[in-house]
């Protein structure tokens, strides 16, 4: 098939897609399926050994060289363990559920750029490493991925128990709320590269520097909405095992409870996988791997792009480590009160820059300063803690029953639970001292029967 002269390039544009033969684009989507699988086994092995070093563990070490092999063991154990489905469930809402769960974090993958244009080997057809892509890429992403939470929702809502429930109502609201700031930390990537395109960001970045540079507030804002858009500790609420069993997969085992944890990890990948498109120059290779005159061309570009990737994996994992779980109104108010409001800002501040830049004016570099100096101000000042009116009355002290509703609820400030009752047995004098108030110094019948 003759391709068109862009193909030859060695940076993809639009017009490089749509022309590729239906046994290209089907070898393309297997390799992106095989890719993410194998990526997937290969984190969770991965996750469980540096979480075993920073707790001074061993990890796993017996399936496979160094235990790499373990999690292919584990998902052949889920597969065979008994599929067990509630008796109060809605059976078709409840197998619907993981598969709506996985399919949007696997199809997600359809625009990401693994590299350039490339030839096929054993052929002489030329190809992006790109499945495909589109003038709104990124929207794509967020739209196919915001789906996901579906399978969530409706996995806690058929499950029939009220703790998966409230695990997916808190997943519901968790990515209403920091869907919202990962979008608005997009919205100065899409200033900086003129574009919506995912091959569009990466060829811009190539001709400037990498945008984490110029846009470092905006890193920052997806870095910790990533997190909680994935579930991942320390926003894991929707999962909270102290509080909710197991959160809304409580119910699930077998296969279907593979599915979830499949779609979390490749979750994990497709952020990483965006952070470093939209941030990290993509498929580039880094400097000085970008002195080689080769390092951009061919298959090495796979290479620098699982790099960066798994460096971002990393970062997930040292976050499960280090840090406690947030309580779940801190992390409302961190997505509203901190997040949104500082994307706001930011981006009033590059506009500011663009349009200055643009017509002339101040120097880039002096505004963006500026401009993330303000930025950091507005976190630090939403860390401060809040001060009470001194006329406040205070709330009244009084006994809490935790019970009263049918669950356990911890009192709120200001109450205080009744003090414990002790039962005393009915022929006991009430002028007789308990047992367990005796004189600790006096002898024990077994001391006096010896002397």
């Amino acid at each position: 098939m003759n391709y068109p002269s862009v193909h030859l390039a060695a940076e993809p544009s639009l017009d490089a897609f749509g022309t590729d033969n239906g046994w290209v684009i089907a070898l393309k989507a297997l390799l992106v399926f095989v890719f993410l699988v194998v990526f997937t086994l290969f984190n969770i092995w991965f996750e469980r050994r540096v979480v075993a070093r920073m707790q001074h563990r061993i990890g796993p070490n017996v399936n496979g060289p160094f235990g790499l092999l373990q999690s292919l063991a584990d998902g052949v154990k889920l597969a065979l363990k008994e599929d067990i489905i509630p008796k109060s469930a809605d059976k078709v809402v409840y197998v619907v559920a993981p598969a709506l769960s996985v399919i949007p974090a696997f199809i997600a993958w359809a625009v990401i750029p693994l590299g350039p244009v490339v030839t096929i080997p054993f052929t002489d057809i030329r190809t992006p490493l790109q499945l495909t892509d589109l003038p709104v890429g990124v929207l794509y992403i967020l739209a196919v991925t915001s789906i996901g939470v579906y399978g969530i929702v409706l996995a806690g809502w058929s499950s029939g128990s009220t703790y998966a429930l409230l695990g997916s109502l808190r997943s519901s609201a968790q990515v209403i709320s920091y869907e919202v700031a990962m979008g608005l930390s997009f919205v100065t990537v899409f200033m900086y590269a003129g574009t919506m395109s995912m091959s569009g960001i990466v060829e811009a970045q190539a001709q400037n520097v990498w945008f984490i540079l110029p846009l470092l507030p905006s890193f920052v804002i997806y870095a910790i909405s990533m997190v909680g858009e994935t579930n991942r500790a320390p926003f894991d609420l929707a999962e909270a095992e102290g509080e909710l069993v197991g959160g809304f997969h409580t119910e699930y085992s077998s296969l279907k409870f593979a599915l979830f944890f499949l779609a979390e990890y490749i979750n994990l990948v497709t952020v990483s996988a965006l952070a470093a498109t939209l941030f990290l120059g993509g498929w580039r290779a880094p400097y000085p791997l970008s002195l080689w005159d080769g390092a951009n061309e061919g298959y090495w570009p796979v290479l620098w792009f699982v790099g960066k990737c798994l460096a971002f994996v990393f970062f997930f994992i040292w976050l499960r480590g280090t840090l406690p779980r947030m309580r779940y109104d801190q992390f409302m108010k961190l997505g509203w009160k901190v997040l949104i409001p500082a994307s706001l800002v930011w981006i009033f501040g590059v506009s500011i820059v663009r349009v200055i830049q643009n017509e002339g004016g101040v120097d880039q570099q002096t505004l963006l300063i500026i401009a993330g100096v303000i930025v950091a101000l507005l976190l630090a000042s939403a860390f401060i803690p809040e001060k009470k009116p001194a006329d406040e009355p205070a709330e009244p002290a009084g006994d809490f029953d935790a019970f009263a509703g049918g669950y356990p609820v911890p009192p709120m400030p200001g109450q205080r639970l009744p003090d414990p009752v002790v039962t005393v047995p009915a022929d006991a004098s009430q002028d007789q001292p308990r047992s367990d108030a005796r004189d600790l110094d006096a002898p024990t019948n077994e001391e006096q029967s010896r002397g």
